[in-house]
């Protein structure tokens, strides 16, 4: 599978994110997600066939974190999708508390 592809579904796009700047085990990866650990170990699959995680091998435990170099181009979108997510985000906290404070004037 190629990379474009890989990345397409949302769930391996999610742990590209949490192996972006560090190294995690399949099991805490596994942990932040809702599904079963095969369905999980099954996007890693995807992933490192697509050659878009490293993993490295510790006695039973395995490894990712995202490969930046061989994601290329997809790095930067993959990026940008994220931090434009956070901005959001925090538009949205700071709009909440601007209402939550005048709601308070306003008694």
């Amino acid at each position: 599978m190629d990379a474009v592809r890989a990345v397409a579904e949302p769930r391996r796009r999610e742990i590209l994110r949490l192996v972006w700047d560090a190294e995690l085990s399949a099991g805490e990866i596994a942990e932040r997600f809702d599904v079963t650990f095969g369905a999980v170990s099954q996007h890693l699959k995807v992933l490192r066939e697509s050659g878009l995680v490293t993993l490295r091998q510790d006695g039973k435990k395995r490894f990712y974190r995202a490969d930046r170099e061989a994601l290329g181009p997809l790095a930067a979108y993959l990026q940008s999708m994220w931090a434009a997510k956070l901005d959001t985000l925090a538009e949205l906290s700071e709009a909440a508390e601007r209402a939550e404070r005048s709601e308070g004037t306003d008694s």
